[in-house]
C-alpha cells in the first residue's frame, strides 16, 4: 500500500463513516480497486481499525461538550431510580444499553463476519436492499420525536439497528437512523444518537483489533497508517458537522440513490467480472 493509496482510504472512511451509506462497503470496493494484496490479513485489519478510530475519534471531538454532560449527569443520578435520573443520566444509560446487540452479536459471528459476510455480492445486495429500506422509513416515519422520547425500548431498537452493521454493506448510522425514523424520531435526531451509540462499538472493537494486529506494521506502513488516520479525522469532522446541519430541512433521499446506484454499479462489474 502507498501512502497516497492508504490517505485515500482514509478520505474514503472520513467521508462515509456517518452518513448512511457505508463506510465498510467504500473502502472494501476502494481495496479491491487498488489491489492490496500485498498486505496480510492483520495488517490490513490494524489499518482498517485505526482509520475507524480515526472517524470515532472525530465524534468524540465532535460531541465533546454532550460527551461530558452525559457522564457528569450519569455519576450524578445515574444510578437513582430511573423516574429520579437527569435526562443526560437517562441519555448515558441508552447508550450504554443500546451498545449491547452489536457488541455481544459481533462476538458471537465474529469467524462468521469476518469471513463469509465479506463478499462483494452480499454487499452490493445489502447496499440497495437497506438503502430501500432507509428511503421507505424516511418517507414513512412520523419524524416528530427528539432526544426527550427515547427510552428503553427505542434504545434497545436503535441498538438492534446498529447491530445490522455487522453485515457489510448496511452502515452503522444506515441501520440505527433507519430504525429511528420507523419509531418516528425526526432526522436530525436519529443521526445525533447514531453518532453517540457508536462510539463505544466502534472505540471498543477498532481498539481490540488495533492492539491485537499494530505489531504487524511495519514502519512504513505505520506512517502510511497514521496519516490516513488523521485524514479520516479531519474528514468525518466535517461530514459530522454538515450532515446535522443538511438533516434540519433536508431529506435521506440522496443517499438512498447513492446506495442504490452504488450496489447496483457494483454487481454488474461483478457480473461483468470487472472486479
Amino acid at each position: 500500500m502507498t501512502p497516497f493509496e492508504a490517505m485515500v482510504l482514509g478520505l474514503i472512511q472520513g467521508l462515509t463513516e456517518f452518513l448512511p451509506i457505508s463506510s465498510s462497503a467504500h473502502v472494501q470496493i476502494a481495496q479491491e480497486i487498488f489491489g492490496l494484496g500485498d498486505l496480510t490479513k492483520a495488517q490490513l485489519t490494524a489499518f482498517i481499525a485505526t482509520i475507524q478510530i480515526g472517524t470515532e475519534l472525530a465524534v468524540v471531538s465532535y460531541f465533546a461538550k454532550t460527551i461530558i454532560e452525559i457522564v457528569k449527569a450519569w455519576l450524578r443520578t445515574g444510578f437513582q431510580k430511573w423516574e429520579d435520573q437527569e435526562a443526560n443520566a437517562k441519555l448515558g444509560w441508552l447508550v450504554i444499553i443500546g451498545s449491547f446487540p452489536i457488541v455481544i452479536l459481533g462476538l458471537i459471528f465474529q469467524d462468521f463476519i469476518e469471513t463469509d459476510l465479506r463478499q462483494l455480492w452480499i454487499i452490493g445486495i445489502t447496499l440497495i436492499v437497506f438503502g430501500l429500506l432507509l428511503g421507505l422509513a424516511d418517507k414513512l416515519g412520523k419524524k416528530a420525536k427528539g432526544l426527550q422520547d427515547l427510552n428503553l425500548r427505542s434504545g434497545v431498537l436503535f441498538g438492534l439497528g446498529q447491530a445490522l452493521a455487522l453485515i457489510p454493506g448496511v452502515s452503522r448510522s444506515g441501520g440505527s437512523i433507519t430504525v429511528g425514523l420507523l419509531l418516528g424520531f425526526n432526522r436530525e435526531t436519529a443521526a445525533r444518537y447514531s453518532f453517540l451509540l457508536a462510539i463505544p462499538a466502534v472505540l471498543g472493537a477498532g481498539g481490540y483489533q488495533f492492539a491485537k494486529s499494530f505489531g504487524d506494521l511495519p514502519a512504513d506502513l505505520l506512517a502510511a497508517t497514521l496519516a490516513a488516520t488523521l485524514v479520516s479525522f479531519v474528514v468525518g469532522y466535517a461530514v459530522i458537522a454538515w450532515l446535522l446541519r443538511y438533516l434540519v430541512k433536508g431529506s435521506y433521499l440522496p443517499f438512498v440513490i447513492w446506495r442504490v446506484g452504488v450496489g447496483a454499479a457494483l454487481l454488474v462489474a461483478l457480473g461483468l467480472g470487472a472486479i
